[in-house]
């Protein structure tokens, strides 16, 4: 079916009529085509890679960057709560696209985005009608934000919000079934120090995403836009009983012990949370969680209910001194990080850079400011006015905004320039600002590896002995490559590191508290190990250096329904117990209040 009309829907809108084949469409879900770490015509961009670490957190520490991916995730939530049959290409480079929609047949194409990836959606879009003209094209992701995105791109359906229950009222189905949650590895192809990781069952977090959106509603935030707003969330799992089960599921299907827990503000739902920890305790799992959390949130609980919840990691908004945010006020962040990682809990702080009241003047401040939380990792992005956030909106009333012609959407990642005229800072400014920020943290703190060896290495410490033995088993369950693997990796960066006196003894000074917690074999592995690893380093800085870029495989999947598909792998996903549909209206009683 191709509609003669073109549909934008804001969040929780439906849909305004059914697809005439219902759940007997066939479906194709993509994300955008690569390569994406080169500049071309469709947006990509060198220096905005399809990785999160290497793009907006270690980007400037070379051969110890962080690198890996993480799929599209709320592609693979779709694919796993709809009927029809679905098929699921993630990260195809072009020609691997136009294959797809040339030598096969499929009635609805679902295609997610962001902003920056304005012309690709484009392109791909085209490319549907050229090849499957019948078809009916739905577009989604960050990028549906653009009020406008109707009008730019050849699309039925531009979905803002969440995916799962429009495809399932489009297909008419019952929107209200409770939801399948896909297994998911929170990364792949991790590459650190030069050395691809050989992950074993176990070594990389499940993904579990419990809800979308964000009730704080910062201004510049684009997810909470994406879901309506300050205030606004959707709860997949409402209860912690729900979410108890759903992680007891993972942890059997993919041999687990820790959850990446994609939620925007997780313990700011604190009923959940809370029964989720009793949960735990009396069913005796020694998981460690890595969640999202603003400080006022984290503020709110105990060190001591963190850490018997398993609270192992933690991405916090430091966002900049004297900031507006009321996540922020009358919390010393500087205290809030050093008591975090006394308890062996690694923090990644965020910071941004142009705030309204930063100047050429007082940017060096700012970035001391920032690299003075000494957080084991630390992210810099530009203040951007996404469209659909409230600070486009106010910029816009200002006549602050560029116009469209005065730069490339591709550039507007928040690595670069402005999309609006900052009152003080151009745009060749603030991409020297940019690369200021990274280096300044990584010249002060040193590599992010090596930070989280030593947060991690305090909570050995100091919970290696505690009384309970849950918490025990968890604490040496995150130690257990310390006195080998991260070992190495320290004694390769001393080694590194040897024509640099200050970084030479922050090393020499984490290896050697190693070696006194393991003894004779840590030794062995930091001077054998690290001189295997300093090998490995330069060669990682030469291939860096000849240009070298990192892509993602690309991933061929399909749903139990999509029977004629071999060449596709089953996507995989576990059961939701049998309980009623969650309810938005009965999870905003459960918030932290952050007023």
């Amino acid at each position: 079916m191709k509609a003669d009309y073109t549909e934008f829907h804001p969040a929780g809108q439906p849909p305004r009529a059914v697809h005439p084949a219902g759940s007997k469409a066939r479906v194709l879900l993509t994300s955008v085509f690569g390569p994406y770490a080169q500049d071309d015509e469709y947006g990509s961009r060198a220096m905005n890679p399809m990785e999160l670490y290497h793009n907006q957190v270690t980007r400037t520490q070379g051969p110890f960057s962080l690198r890996m991916f993480h799929r599209s995730w709320g592609l693979m939530m779709i694919q796993s709560n709809i009927e029809a049959p679905c098929t699921l290409l993630d990260f195809p480079v072009l020609k691997r696209f136009i294959e797809e929609i040339r030598d096969n047949e499929y009635d609805i194409v679902g295609i997610s985005g962001i902003t920056p990836n304005l012309l690709k959606v484009k392109k791909m879009c085209e490319l549907v009608r050229q090849y499957l003209p019948n078809a009916t094209i739905v577009v989604g992701g960050h990028i549906a934000n653009i009020p406008d995105l109707h009008k730019r791109i050849d699309a039925d359906h531009c979905v803002k919000g969440e995916g799962v229950r429009w495809f399932r009222r489009f297909l008419g189905e019952d929107d209200q079934r409770p939801l399948r949650h896909p297994t998911i590895y929170s990364g792949i192809g991790t590459r650190n120090a030069g050395v691809t990781v050989k992950d074993r069952p176990g070594d990389v977090a499940a993904t579990v995403i419990p809800s979308v959106g964000c009730p704080l509603g910062c201004n510049f935030c684009s997810t909470s836009a994406m879901f309506g707003g300050k205030g606004k969330f959707i709860n997949f799992y409402e209860t912690g009983d729900e979410l108890f089960e759903i992680m007891c599921q993972l942890e059997r299907e993919m041999k687990v012990h820790s959850f990446f827990v994609m939620d925007e503000n997780f313990l700011l739902h604190r009923k959940r949370a809370l029964r989720l920890l009793e949960l735990m305790e009396k069913h005796d799992k020694a998981w460690a969680l890595y969640v999202f959390s603003s400080a006022n949130v984290l503020r709110s609980y105990t060190m001591d209910q963190l850490v018997r919840m398993g609270i192992s990691w933690v991405w916090m908004g430091i966002e900049g001194r004297d900031s507006q945010y009321k996540k922020l006020q009358g919390i010393d962040t500087f205290e809030l990080i050093k008591e975090l990682q006394s308890h062996g809990i690694r923090v990644l702080g965020s910071t941004i850079i142009g705030l309204e009241n930063h100047t050429p003047e007082n940017i060096d401040e700012a970035l001391d400011y920032a690299a003075r939380h000494v957080t084991d990792f630390h992210q810099f992005m530009l203040y951007t006015p996404i469209p659909g956030t409230p600070l486009h909106a106010e910029l816009s009333a200002k006549g602050m905004m560029k116009d469209e012609s005065e730069y490339h959407v591709g550039d507007i990642h928040g690595q670069l320039i402005f999309n609006y005229r900052h009152p003080h800072i151009n745009d060749e400014q603030s991409a020297e600002f940019m690369l200021r920020a990274f280096n300044r943290d990584f010249e002060a703190n040193g590599p992010s590896t090596a930070r989280i060896t030593r947060t991690t290495l305090a909570g050995y410490r100091r919970y290696k002995n505690h009384p309970d033995a849950r918490i025990r088993r968890r604490y040496a369950w995150e130690a257990r490559e310390l006195a080998t693997t991260f070992a190495a990796l320290v004694g390769g960066a001393k080694l590194y590191y040897r024509n640099n006196p200050a970084m030479y003894a922050k090393m020499s000074a984490i290896l050697k508290d190693l070696c006194e917690e393991f003894g004779w074999k840590t030794r062995l592995c930091g001077a054998i190990g690290g001189r295997w690893l300093l090998r490995k380093l330069r060669q990682e800085e030469k291939r860096l250096a000849a240009g070298w870029t990192y892509e993602p495989p690309t991933f061929y999947e399909r749903n139990e329904a999509c029977a004629d598909n071999p060449a596709a792998q089953p996507c995989r996903y576990v059961q939701p117990i049998a309980v009623p549909a969650p309810q938005r209206a009965a999870g905003a009683r459960e918030l932290v209040s952050i007023s």
